[in-house]
C-alpha cells in the first residue's frame, strides 16, 4: 500500500534535512528519503568552512548577507556542531595589496566584522605562517562538521513526527496532468509515496531526478578535493588573499587540518575520475600559506561534487557560476507540486530550507512561520548524543571523521 505524506523532501544532506525539520516543526507531515545514508552526497564531503561571508564579499553582496547572518544563526543553535575559530586572510608578498584592500570595504558594507593584522600579529596567532606574509584580515569565519548537523537536523525532524528513511532510492514518478500523483522508491521501502507536494532537494543529482518529472533543471556539477593532514594547534580558518583558486583555504580541526580544494566540472556525479595533480596542488598551494602542511602526513583524501546551478553559465569557467541558492517552481512547466531548490553552501543549509518551507507552506495553506533561526537543534551542548545521531541515520562521512566518534577515520 502506498505511503501517504503532505510533502516528500527527496535528497537527506543538510538542506533536505533542514527542510524536513522546517516543515515539521509547522506541523507538517513530512516524509524525507535519501537513497544511501544521510549526508552522504556532497553535505558531509566538504571541507567545512561555515562562511563569514568575507570570501564573497566583493563578488555577491547578497550571497555574503546570507553568510553572516547564517553564521550567526549556527554560532547560536548548533552547539558542538559548529567549531568557533574565526578565519584569516592571509596576504602574501606575490599577492595584489587592492585585493584586501577591497575586501575588507566591502565586508564593512555588508556588515561583515574584519580587523586588519601586521604580520607579526598575524604570527602571534598562527607562528607557523610563511615567512613572506605581509598583513592579514580577521573574519569570524568557523569550522562545522557536517555529519552532526545534518543528523541533528533529522532527529528533531523525526521527533515531531517526520519519517526519516535512508537508504530508500527513488526510481521513478508517476505524473498524472500537472501533477506527480506518485513517486516510486526502492530499497528499505520498496513502494509507491504518495504526497500532496514533492520537493526535490538532491543537490548535484538535482537535475536527473528532475528529469523524472519531465522537469529540466540545468545542474553543472563541478568536483573538489579535500586532503587532511596531521597537524594540531591550528585555531582560525586560514583563506588565502587572492581570487578564489586551487588551494586556498586550511580548515583547523583538533590534531587535523583540512586543505582545500580544487574546481573541475565533471558530466557524471556518480562517475567521474580524480586525479593526482588535484591533491599535489592543494597541498603545495596551502602550504604557501602554512609550510608544514607540505609534508605533513596524509590522513584522508576525499572528494566532493558541488551542487552548481547553472542556467545560462554553461560557458562559464566554474569558479564564476553562483553559489548563491535558486528555489525553482515547478508550476509553470506543468508539475504544480513539484519544486526543486539548489545551488547553495552548506553555510546557508537553513535559509535554503526556509525559503522552500514557506513556499511549500503557502501552496498548502499553512500559516505557521518558520521557528529554526531560534531554536536551538537537539543534543547541540551533547557531542556524544549528536555522534549517536549521527550513529542512527548513518550520516558520516570524511569530512568531520576525526572529530564524531565511532567514524573510521583512515579515509581513501
Amino acid at each position: 500500500m502506498p505511503l501517504r505524506t503532505d510533502v516528500l523532501v527527496i535528497g537527506g544532506g543538510a538542506t533536505g534535512a533542514g527542510i524536513a525539520r522546517d516543515l515539521a516543526l509547522r506541523g507538517v507531515d513530512v516524509v524525507l528519503v535519501d537513497r544511501g545514508g544521510l549526508a552522504g552526497g556532497t553535505s558531509s564531503r566538504s571541507h567545512g568552512l561555515l562562511h563569514s561571508g568575507a570570501r564573497y564579499a566583493e563578488a555577491d553582496r547578497v550571497g555574503a548577507e546570507e553568510c553572516i547572518r547564517e553564521r550567526r544563526i549556527l554560532g547560536s543553535i548548533a552547539g558542538e556542531c559548529v567549531r568557533d575559530t574565526g578565519g584569516l586572510f592571509v596576504e602574501l608578498e606575490d599577492d595584489d595589496p587592492d585585493y584586501l584592500r577591497t575586501k575588507r570595504d566591502t565586508c564593512a558594507d555588508v556588515g561583515i566584522p574584519t580587523t586588519l593584522l601586521t604580520a607579526a600579529e598575524a604570527r602571534d596567532r598562527v607562528p607557523d605562517l610563511a615567512p613572506d606574509v605581509r598583513r592579514a584580515m580577521a573574519v569570524p569565519d568557523a569550522a562545522v562538521y557536517p555529519s552532526r548537523l545534518v543528523a541533528a537536523n533529522a532527529a528533531d525532524a523525526r521527533d515531531h513526527g517526520a519519517r526519516i528513511l535512508t537508504h530508500t532510492p527513488v526510481e521513478g514518478m508517476r505524473v498524472e496532468g500537472d501533477r506527480i500523483a506518485g513517486v516510486r522508491v526502492g530499497g528499505r521501502i520498496d513502494d509507491a509515496i504518495e504526497a500532496d507536494y514533492v520537493v526535490n532537494a538532491a543537490g548535484a543529482w538535482a537535475g536527473r531526478l528532475a528529469a523524472m518529472a519531465n522537469v529540466d533543471v540545468e545542474m553543472q556539477p563541478n568536483r573538489g578535493v579535500m586532503v587532511s593532514v596531521r597537524y594540531g594547534g591550528l585555531e582560525p580558518v586560514l583563506n588565502r588573499s587572492r581570487e578564489p583558486a586551487d588551494g586556498d583555504i586550511v580548515v583547523p580541526h583538533d590534531d587535523e587540518v583540512v586543505l582545500g580544494t580544487t574546481s573541475v566540472d565533471v558530466a557524471d556525479p556518480d562517475d567521474y575520475e580524480t586525479a593526482d595533480w588535484e591533491v599535489d596542488r592543494v597541498r603545495e598551494e596551502c602550504a604557501r600559506m602554512l609550510p608544514p602542511v607540505a609534508d605533513a602526513e596524509r590522513i584522508r583524501t576525499w572528494w566532493g561534487v558541488r551542487p552548481l546551478y547553472a542556467p545560462d553559465e554553461a560557458t562559464r569557467e566554474a569558479r564564476g557560476i553562483s553559489r548563491g541558492f535558486f528555489l525553482l517552481d515547478h508550476a509553470d512547466a506543468g508539475a504544480e507540486n513539484f519544486a526543486s531548490i539548489v545551488g547553495g553552501k552548506l553555510t546557508t543549509y537553513r535559509a535554503m530550507a526556509e525559503t522552500t518551507a514557506d513556499l511549500v507552506s503557502d501552496r498548502l495553506g499553512v500559516h505557521e512561520p518558520c521557528v529554526t533561526a531560534d531554536r536551538r537543534l537537539p543534543g547541540a551542548d551533547d557531542p556524544d548524543r549528536l555522534d549517536e545521531f549521527v550513529a542512527a541515520f548513518d550520516a558520516g562521512g570524511p569530512s568531520d571523521a576525526d572529530v564524531v566518534s565511532g567514524l573510521d577515520r583512515s579515509g581513501p
